[in-house]
């Protein structure tokens, strides 16, 4: 599954927890309904509509096998057009006779508990009209991968296998990475660190100057970088999962592309938000206890330690990280069903991370055997290939159906997951600036 919109999620990321629009209680989300119909692939029958203020799409075979597949969409930005996707699968599925079907959800912004109320009750919108499923499954990406993992803990037993792919599986854990990004430039760039920043002074005065600070040959960030610049890089590596194959790429690469302040900027647009979350109260973002770090060797050089002892530091409010069905929910790891992720090694819009952290609550909860995840070598956000997607897919249904457990990855061991061959055994065909298997 290739990425056909990466240049509208970037520009649409940078303004993730930007501003404090995220917080308005807005009411004025519609639906453009002549959009939603969509010609049917043969031998199935499409639909579509508006139920419960969300729009949907669906198809259903003619040979239906009983199994619905609900599809989950990541971040839509801030607009009030609520628009629906295709299930990327369609094409897989209908033939094998899968039906699936997609909402829009009520809400954009990162409501995450919109798109989990909304996908159920599409869901059983279509088991009321095209009869009931005998199993339904759950798909998503990005913010519809941390939608898929909070669905199958708040609705036990209505979901019965899932695939959270390159997904906020982490929860907040995602927002103090972009958090530790931007405290740490300042602190090395600048030599001080400050949170909230000012927003037009951060992006048009100090970043630009940070980034030519970080440099070792003026002009040249994010590609060449003097020893304060290569300390940002490896601690941005190890808060972002680790030692791993295609890192030195993922930095070149996600600080330079466009952002919407400027070449470079992506990672540093994302640091401008003043940590609260929509419909949340306080501020959510927390460094209050983290170690910094240069290098793996867990005892601090006194380089490290000035570091720490200078970092800018920020607690989260309490009342801001929730569990259950909050605006942005707390993934508790306590799974009952068959799940498969997927994440690709030098995404560093959502990184691996996010996987470590959900395999060690996953483990907290005593479930691991219920968790198999995939290293894909690749660096744009949620770029599979159509063969490492559907392989996934049909993986699991075998899990599911058969009891035939797929092979995974080695998330939580280090040393596995720096291994120059990490992520080789499910990557399936060529991805952006993926280094190449040995």
């Amino acid at each position: 599954m290739k990425n056909p919109t990466l240049p509208i999620v970037l520009l649409l990321g940078a303004v993730l927890l930007a501003t404090s629009a995220f917080a308005q209680n807005r009411n004025d989300y519609f639906v453009d309904e002549t959009k939603l119909p969509f010609a049917a692939l043969p031998g199935a029958t499409a639909h579509w509509g508006v139920h419960a203020g969300a729009g949907y799409r669906a198809e259903y075979p003619d040979d239906w096998n009983g199994t619905l597949v609900m599809w989950a969409h990541g971040f839509r930005g801030t607009g009030l057009e609520l628009t629906v996707d295709d299930h990327p699968l369609r094409a897989l599925l209908i033939p094998l006779g899968f039906a699936w079907a997609a909402s829009s959800y009520t809400r954009n912004d990162y409501d995450v508990a919109a798109g989990v109320q909304s996908t159920k009750q599409l869901a059983e919108r279509m088991n009321d009209q095209m009869g009931q499923a005998s199993k339904v499954y759950l798909m998503g990406v990005s913010m519809g991968g941390h939608i898929t993992a909070v669905s199958i803990e708040q609705y036990v037993g209505f979901y019965d296998a899932a695939i959270p792919a390159c997904g906020v599986v982490g929860d907040y854990e995602l927002f103090d990475y972009f958090l530790d990004f931007n405290a740490a430039a300042q602190q090395l760039g600048l030599g001080t660190s400050t949170f909230p920043v000012d927003t037009v002074p951060y992006l048009f005065a100090q970043v630009p100057q940070i980034k030519a600070n970080l440099e070792s040959v003026p002009g040249t960030w994010p590609f060449t970088l003097n020893a304060d610049g290569e300390n940002l890089k490896n601690l941005t590596e190890l808060r972002s999962g680790g030692e791993r194959p295609n890192f030195d790429e993922a930095f070149a690469f996600w600080n330079s592309i466009p952002a919407a302040s400027g070449p470079g900027n992506f990672l540093f647009d994302l640091g401008i938000g003043d940590g609260t979350l929509p419909r949340a109260p306080g501020q959510a973002l927390n460094n209050a206890d983290v170690v910094y770090q240069f290098d793996g060797d867990p005892a601090l050089t006194p380089d490290e330690q000035a570091f720490n002892d200078g970092v800018v530091r920020v607690s989260a409010d309490p009342a801001s990280v929730k569990g259950g069905l909050a605006q942005v929910p707390r993934i508790e790891g306590d799974i009952d069903i068959p799940v498969l992720t997927l994440h690709n090694l030098g995404d560093l819009f959502v990184p691996f991370h996010n996987e470590i952290v959900y395999a060690q609550r996953v483990a907290d909860q005593g479930r691991s055997d219920l968790l198999v995840q995939r290293a894909i070598r690749g660096v744009v956000h949620c770029d599979f290939t159509a063969a490492e997607f559907g392989t996934a897919f049909l993986d699991l249904v075998a899990w599911e159906t058969a009891g035939i457990k797929p092979d995974g990855d080695i998330v939580l061991d280090p040393a596995a997951v720096a291994d120059p061959n990490y992520g080789c055994n499910f990557t399936d065909g060529p991805h952006l600036l993926g280094t190449p298997c040995p």
